[in-house]
Protein backbone atom coordinates (compact mmCIF):
# COMPACT_ATOMS: atom_id res chain seq x y z
CA UNK A 1 0.00 0.00 0.00
CA UNK A 2 1.17 3.57 -0.78
CA UNK A 3 1.98 5.65 2.34
CA UNK A 4 0.17 8.63 3.52
CA UNK A 5 2.41 12.10 2.24
CA UNK A 6 4.86 12.46 4.72
CA UNK A 7 5.59 16.29 5.93
CA UNK A 8 9.52 15.76 4.68
CA UNK A 9 8.48 16.38 1.13
CA UNK A 10 10.88 19.28 0.34
CA UNK A 11 9.73 22.43 -2.10
CA UNK A 12 12.01 20.84 -4.94
CA UNK A 13 9.46 17.84 -4.67
CA UNK A 14 6.90 20.17 -4.95
CA UNK A 15 8.05 21.54 -7.98
CA UNK A 16 9.48 18.83 -9.39
CA UNK A 17 5.71 16.84 -9.05
CA UNK A 18 3.66 20.06 -10.20
CA UNK A 19 6.29 19.60 -13.37
CA UNK A 20 5.19 16.17 -13.78
CA UNK A 21 1.29 17.15 -13.38
CA UNK A 22 1.33 20.11 -15.72
CA UNK A 23 3.12 17.35 -18.62
CA UNK A 24 0.62 14.91 -18.08
CA UNK A 25 -2.63 17.30 -18.81
CA UNK A 26 -0.81 17.38 -22.23
CA UNK A 27 -2.07 14.12 -23.31
CA UNK A 28 -5.58 14.98 -22.17
CA UNK A 29 -6.88 15.04 -25.68
CA UNK A 30 -5.11 11.52 -26.76
CA UNK A 31 -4.48 9.12 -23.89
CA UNK A 32 -7.92 8.03 -23.24
CA UNK A 33 -9.28 5.25 -22.39
CA UNK A 34 -5.67 5.55 -20.69
CA UNK A 35 -5.15 7.96 -17.46
CA UNK A 36 -3.01 11.17 -18.47
CA UNK A 37 0.62 10.30 -16.69
CA UNK A 38 4.08 12.45 -16.35
CA UNK A 39 6.96 11.65 -15.18
CA UNK A 40 10.23 13.77 -14.30
CA UNK A 41 13.47 12.16 -13.39
CA UNK A 42 15.85 14.46 -11.21
CA UNK A 43 18.82 14.72 -9.35
CA UNK A 44 17.84 17.15 -6.94
CA UNK A 45 16.67 20.06 -8.58
CA UNK A 46 18.27 18.53 -11.77
CA UNK A 47 15.98 17.05 -14.37
CA UNK A 48 17.91 15.05 -16.32
CA UNK A 49 14.79 13.79 -17.95
CA UNK A 50 11.12 13.36 -18.58
CA UNK A 51 7.54 12.37 -20.10
CA UNK A 52 4.38 12.13 -20.34
CA UNK A 53 1.76 9.55 -21.93
CA UNK A 54 0.52 10.40 -24.91
CA UNK A 55 -1.82 8.33 -26.58
CA UNK A 56 -3.06 4.65 -25.30
CA UNK A 57 -0.85 1.66 -26.87
CA UNK A 58 2.47 3.93 -26.79
CA UNK A 59 5.02 4.32 -24.18
CA UNK A 60 3.88 5.23 -20.66
CA UNK A 61 5.43 8.61 -18.95
CA UNK A 62 8.31 6.94 -17.10
CA UNK A 63 9.36 4.76 -20.13
CA UNK A 64 9.96 8.40 -22.26
CA UNK A 65 11.10 10.02 -19.36
CA UNK A 66 13.87 6.54 -18.54
CA UNK A 67 14.82 7.04 -22.43
CA UNK A 68 15.83 10.99 -22.28
CA UNK A 69 17.71 10.44 -18.72
CA UNK A 70 19.45 7.23 -20.13
CA UNK A 71 22.32 6.60 -17.70
CA UNK A 72 21.86 9.89 -15.74
CA UNK A 73 18.74 7.77 -13.98
CA UNK A 74 20.66 5.77 -11.71
CA UNK A 75 20.65 6.92 -8.28
CA UNK A 76 17.62 9.41 -9.04
CA UNK A 77 14.63 10.59 -8.11
CA UNK A 78 11.66 9.75 -10.42
CA UNK A 79 8.22 11.86 -9.55
CA UNK A 80 5.32 10.03 -11.03
CA UNK A 81 1.21 11.42 -11.05
CA UNK A 82 0.31 8.00 -11.06
CA UNK A 83 1.85 4.85 -9.42
CA UNK A 84 3.80 2.69 -11.65
CA UNK A 85 2.16 -0.13 -13.38
CA UNK A 86 3.35 -3.65 -12.59
CA UNK A 87 1.50 -5.78 -15.48
CA UNK A 88 2.40 -6.33 -19.11
CA UNK A 89 -0.30 -4.29 -21.40
CA UNK A 90 -0.02 -3.32 -24.50
CA UNK A 91 3.36 -2.07 -23.20
CA UNK A 92 5.74 -3.84 -20.20
CA UNK A 93 5.61 -3.18 -16.85
CA UNK A 94 6.99 0.40 -15.70
CA UNK A 95 7.85 -0.19 -12.22
CA UNK A 96 10.11 -3.06 -13.66
CA UNK A 97 11.40 0.02 -15.87
CA UNK A 98 12.27 2.29 -13.18
CA UNK A 99 14.35 -0.90 -11.31
CA UNK A 100 16.00 -1.79 -14.25
CA UNK A 101 17.25 1.96 -14.69
CA UNK A 102 18.44 1.95 -11.03
CA UNK A 103 16.53 4.98 -10.03
CA UNK A 104 17.09 5.36 -6.00
CA UNK A 105 13.73 6.93 -5.08
CA UNK A 106 10.01 7.51 -6.32
CA UNK A 107 7.81 9.88 -5.37
CA UNK A 108 4.36 9.18 -6.37
CA UNK A 109 0.97 11.74 -6.21
CA UNK A 110 -1.23 8.33 -5.69
CA UNK A 111 -2.11 4.90 -5.64
CA UNK A 112 -3.35 3.54 -9.52
CA UNK A 113 -7.09 1.30 -8.08
CA UNK A 114 -6.83 -0.02 -11.42
CA UNK A 115 -7.12 -3.73 -10.13
CA UNK A 116 -4.00 -4.75 -11.91
CA UNK A 117 -1.99 -2.59 -10.26
CA UNK A 118 -3.38 -1.34 -6.63
CA UNK A 119 -0.47 -1.15 -5.07
CA UNK A 120 1.75 -3.78 -6.52
CA UNK A 121 3.69 -1.43 -8.12
CA UNK A 122 4.68 0.30 -5.33
CA UNK A 123 5.61 -2.76 -3.65
CA UNK A 124 7.76 -3.98 -6.62
CA UNK A 125 9.90 -1.25 -6.54
CA UNK A 126 9.68 -1.08 -2.49
CA UNK A 127 11.40 -5.02 -2.98
CA UNK A 128 13.89 -3.51 -5.32
CA UNK A 129 15.04 -1.66 -2.44
CA UNK A 130 13.63 1.53 -3.58
CA UNK A 131 12.63 4.36 -1.74
CA UNK A 132 9.01 4.84 -2.17
CA UNK A 133 6.82 7.93 -1.34
CA UNK A 134 3.69 8.45 -2.26
CA UNK A 135 0.58 11.20 -1.59
CA UNK A 136 2.72 14.28 -2.73
CA UNK A 137 -0.44 16.50 -4.22
CA UNK A 138 -2.84 13.42 -4.92
CA UNK A 139 -5.77 15.95 -4.61
CA UNK A 140 -4.40 17.40 -7.82
CA UNK A 141 -3.51 14.51 -9.86
CA UNK A 142 -6.85 13.03 -8.63
CA UNK A 143 -8.53 15.74 -10.32
CA UNK A 144 -6.54 15.53 -13.58
CA UNK A 145 -7.67 11.84 -13.91
CA UNK A 146 -11.43 12.45 -12.18
CA UNK A 147 -12.77 10.52 -15.46
CA UNK A 148 -10.45 6.96 -15.29
CA UNK A 149 -10.83 7.31 -11.43
CA UNK A 150 -14.77 7.28 -11.68
CA UNK A 151 -14.63 4.60 -14.01
CA UNK A 152 -12.49 2.33 -12.27
CA UNK A 153 -13.83 3.35 -8.85
CA UNK A 154 -17.41 3.95 -9.53
CA UNK A 155 -18.35 1.92 -12.37
CA UNK A 156 -19.40 4.70 -14.26
CA UNK A 157 -17.95 7.79 -16.15
CA UNK A 158 -18.00 11.57 -15.07
CA UNK A 159 -20.50 13.28 -15.94
CA UNK A 160 -20.15 16.62 -16.97
CA UNK A 161 -23.28 18.61 -18.19
CA UNK A 162 -22.78 21.76 -20.48
CA UNK A 163 -25.09 24.68 -20.48
CA UNK A 164 -25.39 27.98 -22.25
CA UNK A 165 -27.65 30.62 -19.98
CA UNK A 166 -28.51 34.16 -20.29
CA UNK A 167 -28.27 35.99 -16.88
CA UNK A 168 -31.98 35.16 -16.14
CA UNK A 169 -31.33 31.23 -16.41
CA UNK A 170 -32.42 30.86 -19.38
CA UNK A 171 -31.53 28.10 -21.76
CA UNK A 172 -33.39 28.89 -25.27
CA UNK A 173 -36.37 30.25 -26.16
CA UNK A 174 -39.47 28.96 -25.79
CA UNK A 175 -39.75 28.09 -29.49
CA UNK A 176 -36.53 26.38 -28.56
CA UNK A 177 -34.11 28.58 -30.68
CA UNK A 178 -30.88 29.11 -29.23
CA UNK A 179 -27.92 29.69 -31.27
CA UNK A 180 -26.19 31.75 -30.34
CA UNK A 181 -26.66 32.52 -26.26
CA UNK A 182 -22.87 32.48 -25.60
CA UNK A 183 -20.47 34.21 -27.29
CA UNK A 184 -17.28 33.03 -29.83
CA UNK A 185 -14.50 32.89 -27.17
CA UNK A 186 -17.24 30.41 -24.93
CA UNK A 187 -18.04 28.12 -28.08
CA UNK A 188 -14.48 27.91 -29.19
CA UNK A 189 -13.66 26.55 -25.32
CA UNK A 190 -16.28 24.33 -25.52
CA UNK A 191 -14.25 22.85 -28.28
CA UNK A 192 -11.44 21.81 -25.72
CA UNK A 193 -13.86 20.45 -23.19
CA UNK A 194 -15.16 18.16 -25.86
CA UNK A 195 -11.74 16.93 -27.24
CA UNK A 196 -11.12 15.45 -23.43
CA UNK A 197 -14.20 13.81 -23.22
CA UNK A 198 -14.65 10.02 -24.33
CA UNK A 199 -18.13 10.96 -25.22
CA UNK A 200 -20.78 13.21 -26.12
CA UNK A 201 -24.11 12.29 -25.40
CA UNK A 202 -27.89 14.39 -26.98
CA UNK A 203 -30.94 13.27 -27.01
CA UNK A 204 -32.92 12.72 -29.70
CA UNK A 205 -35.25 16.24 -29.03
CA UNK A 206 -31.68 18.04 -29.35
CA UNK A 207 -30.96 16.62 -32.42
CA UNK A 208 -34.22 17.47 -34.03
CA UNK A 209 -34.55 20.69 -32.95
CA UNK A 210 -30.84 21.90 -33.39
CA UNK A 211 -29.24 18.99 -36.11
CA UNK A 212 -26.31 19.54 -33.99
CA UNK A 213 -22.75 17.99 -35.54
CA UNK A 214 -21.28 17.09 -31.90
CA UNK A 215 -17.60 17.44 -33.46
CA UNK A 216 -14.70 18.83 -32.23
CA UNK A 217 -13.48 22.10 -33.95
CA UNK A 218 -9.95 23.30 -32.16
CA UNK A 219 -8.11 26.16 -33.49
CA UNK A 220 -4.97 25.62 -34.50
CA UNK A 221 -1.99 25.63 -32.29
CA UNK A 222 0.12 28.89 -31.97
CA UNK A 223 2.18 27.70 -34.71
CA UNK A 224 -0.38 26.99 -37.15
CA UNK A 225 -0.18 23.26 -36.43
CA UNK A 226 -3.30 20.99 -35.68
CA UNK A 227 -3.99 20.21 -32.20
CA UNK A 228 -4.11 16.71 -32.20
CA UNK A 229 -7.20 14.24 -30.33
CA UNK A 230 -9.10 11.90 -30.65
CA UNK A 231 -12.55 12.12 -32.09
CA UNK A 232 -14.89 11.47 -29.07
CA UNK A 233 -17.80 9.08 -29.02
CA UNK A 234 -21.27 11.32 -29.78
CA UNK A 235 -24.04 9.01 -28.21
CA UNK A 236 -27.81 9.92 -29.32
CA UNK A 237 -30.45 8.86 -26.50
CA UNK A 238 -32.85 7.80 -28.98
CA UNK A 239 -35.77 5.34 -27.42
CA UNK A 240 -37.89 4.82 -30.62
CA UNK A 241 -34.61 5.95 -32.82
CA UNK A 242 -36.43 8.68 -34.88
CA UNK A 243 -32.96 9.93 -35.67
CA UNK A 244 -31.12 7.65 -36.99
CA UNK A 245 -31.63 8.55 -40.91
CA UNK A 246 -31.03 11.63 -40.39
CA UNK A 247 -28.69 14.38 -38.81
CA UNK A 248 -25.18 15.77 -39.11
CA UNK A 249 -24.50 13.53 -35.86
CA UNK A 250 -23.62 10.79 -38.17
CA UNK A 251 -21.51 13.09 -40.49
CA UNK A 252 -17.66 13.57 -40.39
CA UNK A 253 -15.35 11.08 -39.07
CA UNK A 254 -16.34 10.31 -35.29
CA UNK A 255 -17.95 7.47 -34.44
CA UNK A 256 -21.62 7.30 -33.63
CA UNK A 257 -23.90 5.08 -31.04
CA UNK A 258 -27.13 5.15 -31.01
CA UNK A 259 -29.34 4.10 -27.39
CA UNK A 260 -32.64 2.90 -27.85
CA UNK A 261 -35.42 0.73 -26.05
CA UNK A 262 -35.48 -2.86 -25.94
CA UNK A 263 -38.54 -3.04 -28.78
CA UNK A 264 -37.11 -0.17 -30.90
CA UNK A 265 -36.98 -1.79 -34.47
CA UNK A 266 -33.81 -0.35 -36.27
CA UNK A 267 -34.19 0.24 -40.14
CA UNK A 268 -32.86 -2.33 -42.35
CA UNK A 269 -29.43 -1.78 -44.13
CA UNK A 270 -28.67 0.90 -41.07
CA UNK A 271 -24.83 -0.04 -40.18
CA UNK A 272 -24.23 2.88 -37.25
CA UNK A 273 -23.92 1.57 -33.98
CA UNK A 274 -26.84 0.46 -31.59
CA UNK A 275 -27.27 -0.71 -28.07
CA UNK A 276 -30.37 -0.80 -25.96
CA UNK A 277 -31.14 -0.52 -22.95
CA UNK A 278 -33.32 -0.31 -20.70
CA UNK A 279 -36.58 2.13 -20.28
CA UNK A 280 -38.81 2.99 -17.35
CA UNK A 281 -42.18 4.82 -17.41
CA UNK A 282 -40.83 6.17 -21.06
CA UNK A 283 -37.22 7.47 -19.66
CA UNK A 284 -34.07 5.72 -20.32
CA UNK A 285 -32.50 4.30 -16.92
CA UNK A 286 -29.71 6.13 -17.29
CA UNK A 287 -27.32 4.21 -14.74
CA UNK A 288 -27.57 1.78 -17.15
CA UNK A 289 -26.82 3.85 -20.22
CA UNK A 290 -23.36 5.00 -17.93
CA UNK A 291 -22.49 1.31 -17.51
CA UNK A 292 -22.54 0.88 -20.97
CA UNK A 293 -20.48 3.72 -21.84
CA UNK A 294 -17.98 2.86 -18.97
CA UNK A 295 -18.01 -1.05 -20.37
CA UNK A 296 -16.75 0.76 -23.62
CA UNK A 297 -14.11 2.72 -21.70
CA UNK A 298 -15.50 5.74 -21.63
CA UNK A 299 -14.25 7.70 -18.85
CA UNK A 300 -15.73 11.40 -19.40
CA UNK A 301 -19.32 12.07 -20.88
CA UNK A 302 -20.27 15.45 -21.69
CA UNK A 303 -23.43 15.97 -22.28
CA UNK A 304 -25.04 18.57 -23.98
CA UNK A 305 -28.47 18.53 -24.21
CA UNK A 306 -31.96 20.05 -23.56
CA UNK A 307 -33.58 20.91 -20.25
CA UNK A 308 -35.58 17.82 -19.75
CA UNK A 309 -32.33 15.14 -20.36
CA UNK A 310 -30.44 17.46 -18.19
CA UNK A 311 -32.64 17.49 -15.52
CA UNK A 312 -33.15 13.50 -15.53
CA UNK A 313 -29.05 13.15 -15.01
CA UNK A 314 -28.99 15.77 -12.23
CA UNK A 315 -31.97 14.42 -10.11
CA UNK A 316 -30.41 10.51 -10.47
CA UNK A 317 -27.25 12.47 -8.74
CA UNK A 318 -25.58 11.51 -11.89
CA UNK A 319 -24.21 15.03 -13.07
CA UNK A 320 -20.79 14.96 -11.47
CA UNK A 321 -19.65 19.01 -12.48
CA UNK A 322 -21.49 21.90 -14.53
CA UNK A 323 -19.86 23.92 -17.17
CA UNK A 324 -21.95 26.73 -17.52
CA UNK A 325 -21.46 29.72 -19.80
CA UNK A 326 -23.10 32.58 -18.55
CA UNK A 327 -24.15 35.42 -21.21
CA UNK A 328 -24.80 39.05 -20.59
CA UNK A 329 -28.24 39.01 -22.60
CA UNK A 330 -32.19 38.15 -20.66
CA UNK A 331 -34.07 35.83 -22.93
CA UNK A 332 -37.70 36.83 -20.43
CA UNK A 333 -39.57 34.04 -18.48
CA UNK A 334 -41.51 32.83 -21.33
CA UNK A 335 -37.44 30.92 -22.35
CA UNK A 336 -36.84 27.27 -21.87
CA UNK A 337 -34.72 26.99 -18.14
CA UNK A 338 -31.33 25.08 -17.78
CA UNK A 339 -32.80 22.05 -16.08
CA UNK A 340 -36.10 20.33 -16.08
CA UNK A 341 -38.46 17.92 -13.79
CA UNK A 342 -36.18 18.94 -10.40
CA UNK A 343 -39.59 19.19 -8.81
CA UNK A 344 -38.55 21.48 -6.86
CA UNK A 345 -40.88 23.16 -4.49
CA UNK A 346 -39.46 24.55 -0.88
CA UNK A 347 -35.94 26.01 -0.16
CA UNK A 348 -35.89 23.07 1.83
CA UNK A 349 -35.44 21.02 -1.28
CA UNK A 350 -33.28 23.13 -3.18
CA UNK A 351 -30.03 21.53 -4.86
CA UNK A 352 -26.42 23.34 -3.89
CA UNK A 353 -23.73 23.79 -6.12
CA UNK A 354 -19.88 25.03 -5.34
CA UNK A 355 -18.66 26.94 -7.79
CA UNK A 356 -14.79 25.23 -8.45
CA UNK A 357 -14.00 27.97 -10.87
CA UNK A 358 -15.10 31.19 -13.13
CA UNK A 359 -13.82 32.84 -15.43
CA UNK A 360 -14.79 35.33 -18.20
CA UNK A 361 -14.58 34.53 -22.32
CA UNK A 362 -14.76 37.49 -24.16
CA UNK A 363 -17.99 38.98 -22.99
CA UNK A 364 -19.64 35.55 -21.14
CA UNK A 365 -18.86 34.23 -17.79
CA UNK A 366 -18.04 30.51 -17.70
CA UNK A 367 -18.66 28.80 -14.46
CA UNK A 368 -17.74 25.53 -13.17
CA UNK A 369 -19.87 23.95 -10.25
CA UNK A 370 -20.02 20.67 -8.76
CA UNK A 371 -23.14 19.29 -6.87
CA UNK A 372 -22.84 19.89 -3.30
CA UNK A 373 -23.02 16.61 -1.16
CA UNK A 374 -24.41 18.34 2.06
CA UNK A 375 -26.77 20.38 0.20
Amino acid sequence: MSQTAPLTFSATDHALMARALRLAARGAYTTRPNPMVGCVIAHGDEVVGEGWHQRAGEPHAEVLALRAAGDRARGATAYVTLEPCAHTGRTGPCADALVQAGVARVVGAMRDPFPKVAGEGFERLRAAGIVVESGLMEAPARALNCGFLSRVERGRPWVRVKLASSLDGRSALANGESKWISGDASRQDVQHWRARAGAIVTGAGTVLADDPSLTVRLDPAADGSAVPFVPPLRVVLDPGLATVARGRVREGDAPTLYIHAPDAKPPRGLTTQLASVPVHAGRFDLDAVLALLAAREINEVQLEAGATLAGAFLTAGLVDEVLLYVAPVLLGERARPLFDGLGIETMAQKMKLTIVESRYLGGDIRVLLRPDPTG
